[in-house]
């Protein structure tokens, strides 16, 4: 009823109908537009999880099929960028266990530190310290060294060290503890840094 005590018009159910879906299709087209805004950098996550280019770009596809697919699922004003790497993280996991990869996750031996800490020697104590690690993961010659992390240790080194994201981002794009991540990364940064010893000496 109106303050005239006269009733309100009903709505016509077609044209709230028409209003909705048009609301609709505008949000999903905002949707879309931010998520494509952030495909170089889904891109340069994806490239340095698998080990071409070609794979890369498949892995990239199928995340951005799957969140379009699921747009819905996506609160606005949340991260986004969070929201489609942990898609191509579940995606890159999954491809993983299709092709029947079985990464050695034993823990590494004193024995295993030899190469790197005779680089260090020959080049000096900071020769492999944490910023070197980092820096070399910009160069493309990484990717293969990356290649031969296990996944787990690989996914947490991507996000933390070349993806940017916080311990705190990276534990909700996992669905991990904060915990499990600084443990995976510095493990990782350990098999990385063994890893380019054994390139630098061969």
């Amino acid at each position: 009823m109106s303050e005239s005590g006269a009733a309100e018009p009903e709505e016509d159910p077609q044209a709230g109908a028409a209003r909705r879906i048009a609301a609709e299709a505008r949000e999903r087209v905002r949707f879309e537009e931010e998520a494509l805004g952030l495909a170089d950098q889904v891109y340069r996550v994806a490239r340095r999880m698998v080990g071409t280019r070609e794979e890369a770009e498949e892995l990239v596809q199928d995340t951005y099929a799957r969140a379009f697919r699921s747009w819905t699922s996506f609160t606005p004003g949340t991260n986004m960028r969070a929201w489609l790497l942990r898609i191509l993280t579940n995606l890159n996991t999954d491809r993983g266990r299709k092709i029947q990869r079985t990464p050695d996750q034993q823990p590494l031996e004193e024995s295993d530190y030899y190469l790197a800490n005779r680089l260090a020697a020959v080049e000096g104590e900071q020769a492999l310290d944490q910023e070197q690690v980092v820096e070399r993961l910009s160069q493309d010659s990484i990717v293969t060294a990356l290649s031969s992390l296990p996944d787990d240790f690989r996914d947490v080194v991507v996000l933390v060290d070349i993806g940017d994201f916080s311990y705190a981002d990276a534990a909700q794009i996992l669905d991990i503890p904060i915990g499990t991540v600084m443990s995976r990364l510095h493990r990782g940064r350990r098999i990385l840094k063994k890893t380019l010893a054994e390139e630098t000496l061969t």
